[in-house]
Formats: C-alpha cells, sequence, structure tokens
C-alpha cells in the first residue's frame, strides 16, 4: 500500500475537498480511502497502487485546482490492538 500526499493550491471550503475526494475517486477506482483539505492545502490518498504524478496532475486539473507536488511513503494500516505486544 502507498499514502500519497497531494500537495494542491486552490481549494477554498469543504465543498472543495468533496469535489477533489470525488475526482481522485472516480479516476482512480482501485484507491483505498482519500481524505482532502483546504486548510493543509492537500489531499491524502491510499491505494494498492502507484499513482503517477502526471495522472494525478491532469485529475487534479481537471477538478479546477492546481497539482503542486506528490510525495510517496509505505503505509501500513494501524490495527487497534498494535500496541499490545
Amino acid at each position: 500500500m502507498q499514502k500519497i500526499t497531494v500537495n494542491i493550491e486552490g481549494m477554498m471550503c469543504g465543498m472543495c475537498e468533496s469535489h477533489m475526494d470525488k475526482g481522485i475517486q472516480t479516476a482512480f477506482p482501485s484507491v483505498k480511502k482519500v481524505t482532502s483539505s483546504h486548510i493543509n492545502r492537500n489531499t491524502v490518498i491510499i491505494s494498492p497502487d502507484d499513482i503517477p504524478d502526471d495522472k494525478l496532475e491532469a485529475t487534479v486539473t481537471e477538478c479546477g485546482y492546481t497539482f503542486i507536488s506528490a510525495v510517496r511513503e509505505p503505509y501500513e494500516k494501524k490495527s487497534i490492538f498494535s500496541f499490545i505486544k
């Protein structure tokens, strides 16, 4: 799994966040979770597959916002019992 943090300019409110979330989910059906924040100016995507920057940029632009950059890191789902050893 990958955690992709996409830095975006132009989101101004909660409706913008919803619009961006729906755009990502529609463009990339394999995405497990997507969360946008106009305050943090980003969208965090949890996906089993890597998504190339050019496709992310095209989707962000199509939604009406400006793609700045994308940062990737491995993602491991944390269990509620992960603190017990």
